[in-house]
């Protein structure tokens, strides 16, 4: 079995980043080499990835399981390779670090079991968390873009009523900042 964990810190609120987060085609997405995120009901989705050590480059299929959704703090999953001896899980953990910043944890697992397991285990080894932080540093340029441009959209207050509007949601935002509720 081989494991990673990454952490990353984003600027924005934790709201926006679950909205980004609870799609999970969004996180296929960002995988390296995802071609494609079919998904088959809310919790169970299809990726077909094209993966490669070296010379070695080859196309799999991996049905992704999320067991559970906890927004906006956590997201829990599973994974098994089709017509593969290789199974993993995972975590996402989010925690509110400031009123537009957030920190988040990823954590993965593979286990592979068969007879090749410990050739592939060795050769995945030093992948993984190379796979892991590309993912979770995109997730982050991702998302600060998307938060960038929400707030650019706001843009300066023009007349009394965005300008109410601006103020109730900077005065929601602080609220949930001081006492950690909506």
């Amino acid at each position: 079995m081989i494991e990673t964990q990454q952490m990353i810190s984003i600027d924005a609120a934790i709201d926006q980043v679950w909205g980004y987060v609870n799609d999970i085609r969004q996180w296929a997405s960002l995988v390296p080499g995802c071609r494609d995120c079919a998904v088959i009901n809310a919790q169970d989705s299809r990726w077909t990835l094209k993966v490669g050590v070296g010379g070695l480059v080859r196309t799999v299929n991996v049905m992704v399981h999320v067991d559970a959704w906890d927004a906006p703090q956590q997201v829990q999953f599973s994974y098994r390779l089709e017509g593969d001896p290789v199974v993993g899980s995972g975590s996402y953990v989010a925690s509110r670090r400031a009123a537009q910043a957030t920190d988040v944890t990823l954590m993965v697992r593979v286990e592979g079991s068969g007879p090749m397991s410990p050739l592939w285990e060795a050769m995945s080894r030093p992948l993984l968390p190379q796979l892991a932080k590309s993912f979770i540093v995109q997730l982050k340029t991702e998302i600060e873009k998307a938060a960038h441009a929400r707030a650019a959209q706001d843009g300066p207050v023009t007349d009394g009523r965005s300008g109410l509007r601006l103020l109730g949601r900077r005065l929601r935002e602080l609220w949930r900042t001081l006492f950690g509720c909506a």
